[in-house]
């Protein structure tokens, strides 16, 4: 999916290992939130970054690593 500046994007759930889908909001820079697991509702913290030619960089990161 690629909706103006939203796009889905696959990401490995920290917890359960999963691939889940979020959507991702391009135009923000910098990301930082906190969204429960579509498969095992545990808190995934995510670390969203656009680079200067609008690579996208997302870190899934469990609660001990917030």
């Amino acid at each position: 999916m690629h909706s103006g500046l939203l796009s889905s994007q696959q990401v490995q759930c920290p917890y359960c290992w999963e691939m889940i889908e979020i959507v991702v909001d391009e135009s923000a820079v910098e990301q930082d939130y906190i969204e429960d697991c579509s498969v095992c509702c545990r808190p995934i913290h995510f670390r969203i970054h656009l680079d200067e030619q609008g690579q996208m960089e997302i870190e899934a990161l469990h609660e001990e690593e917030f």
